[in-house]
């Protein structure tokens, strides 16, 4: 059976590693997508809205739990199989059967018991959605990792020559620019040395959520989220005038707001 695969892993040489993995064990499935962060994954399933995607649960940013979460709206029969480090509190989840999971580094007999399992479910239909959802909302509640790096309160950002400190709190969303990040407050728009991508590494998921390829923003400083006529969503701020468009495919992580 040919299906088509989509791949999202942060890391380069796991990613490359994988995807060599899966091309000599399983030459009929077709990878149509390796995308190195959840939001380039979730604009690849809609667009594409291939039969399997291997998603690394711990991506920066859009996390691979956001995207699974995200496939009953972008791509409702793709499987999932999720990709993640030794964790005994999630395996135990995985054996609920809602889905499947390989563990880093992945092994070859491993990889090959995944594709008995996914072309069993394939042939069985759609996901179950119910299983699929108790599983990520388990997931989703797991204990922090141990010696994790808790997120920062504040950054450093420059205006013309000088350099502030910006509290993490005040800040009403990153906006993508050129080379460096625009850091927006409610009365001024500093220049950070990083890129968006970085920032996604550090900041406290809980707070700050991508809602576009170029912006981040502090859920915080949302006072209203809404769809215009093509689909994508506007997001209008609290301490701002200016609104913030959410690409469709974000769109789908504000289900249920």
């Amino acid at each position: 059976m040919q299906l088509d695969a989509l791949v999202a892993e942060d890391e380069p040489l796991l990613r490359q590693a994988l995807v060599a993995q899966l091309q000599r064990l399983w030459p009929e499935l077709r990878i149509v997508a390796e995308c190195e962060d959840g939001a380039a994954a979730l604009e690849m399933l809609e667009t594409l809205r291939p039969d399997l995607a291997f998603l690394d649960i711990r991506m920066p940013g859009v996390t691979g739990i956001d995207v699974a979460r995200a496939l009953e709206t972008l791509s409702p029969r793709t499987q999932v199989v999720f990709i993640t480090a030794y964790d005994q509190y999630a395996i135990d989840a995985f054996e609920r059967g809602a889905v499947d999971y390989l563990l880093k580094p992945v092994a070859d007999e491993r990889l090959l018991a995944t594709r008995q399992r996914v072309l069993a479910r394939v042939q069985a239909g759609a996901p179950d959605r119910q299983l699929l959802d108790q599983l990520l909302d388990q997931l989703a509640r797991r204990p922090a990792v141990a010696g994790a790096v808790p997120p920062p309160a504040w950054i450093t950002a420059s205006n013309g020559r000088e350099t502030r400190l910006v509290m993490l709190e005040d800040v009403l969303y990153f906006r993508a620019d050129s080379k460096y990040t625009a850091v927006v407050t409610a009365d001024e728009e500093l220049l950070l040395r990083s890129s968006l991508r970085e920032l996604a590494q550090v900041l406290d998921p809980q707070c700050f959520r991508q809602v576009h390829r170029s912006s981040i923003v502090n859920m915080k400083a949302v006072a209203a989220v809404s769809r215009d006529d093509s689909g994508r969503g506007v997001l209008r701020l609290k301490n701002r005038s200016e609104t913030l468009v959410v690409s469709q495919p974000f769109m789908s992580l504000f289900r249920g707001m």
